[in-house]
């Protein structure tokens, strides 16, 4: 979903944490697969999750942000290139 007056994008993500190696796959225009080395503690595989979206993207990972899903597999992030 991209909303170009806003600059603002949202992305379905499904994360599989503490993976041997890690690796983002584009399922979809607006839905992706993350596997994370990092384990699903204190916020590791989120940081992680948001640093390897702002590198697909060319983005500061400032420019990403967690909707809903926190604490779950399934994830909304937002990507905001204003």
């Amino acid at each position: 979903m991209d909303n170009s007056k806003t600059g603002k994008a949202v992305l379905i993500v499904r994360v599989q944490p503490k993976s041997k190696q890690q690796e983002l796959t584009k399922v979809s225009e607006t839905e992706f697969r993350a596997r994370l080395i990092s384990p699903p503690d204190r916020g590791k595989a989120n940081a992680e999750l948001l640093t390897l979206l702002a590198d697909y993207f060319g983005l500061a990972p400032s420019k990403l942000r967690i909707i809903r899903g926190a604490t779950s597999r399934t994830k909304l992030v937002e990507i905001n290139d204003n």
